[in-house]
């Protein structure tokens, strides 16, 4: 985890990057402001990450978490690395059916899984004999 990097929440929506560096610039020389934004409409989500060069720097920053920022009062944490499974990305999708899998149905699931997604609807035509354990 990196100690020099800080989350910066509850941010308003129409904050930007330069209005950010601005406000924290002042705790010491900043590497890098990510704004997160939706990728979709490319509206911020109200939050951002901020990686100083130094730990000290970031340490004193902290100090502006609760403090008012156009009418929000800020959120500033250390960030916290997300945490990786070993899913990898999301998988699915309309139709499930896996080889030798006799459900359909959204989702798919998860890689190596034996579980379909949503639904049901697989498996052989006119093939009822596994009906009463269905639901």
């Amino acid at each position: 985890m990196q100690k020099n990097k800080l989350y910066v929440g509850n941010l308003s929506y129409s904050v930007d990057e330069s209005q950010l560096k601005d406000l924290f610039t002042s705790y010491g020389e900043i590497n890098e402001v990510t704004l997160i934004k939706d990728r979709d409409t490319g509206r911020s989500k109200g939050f951002a990450f901020i990686t100083f060069a130094t730990t000290e720097a970031a340490e004193k920053a902290l100090e502006q978490d609760g403090k008012e920022h156009d009418g929000r009062p800020l959120k500033v944490n250390a960030a916290q690395e997300k945490e990786r499974s070993d899913r990898g990305g999301r998988s699915g999708g309309f139709g499930g059916d896996k080889p030798g899998s006799k459900r359909g149905g959204f989702g798919g699931g998860k890689p190596g899984s034996k579980r379909g997604g949503f639904g049901g609807g697989g498996g052989k035509r006119g093939d009822r004999s596994n009906d009463r354990n269905r639901w």
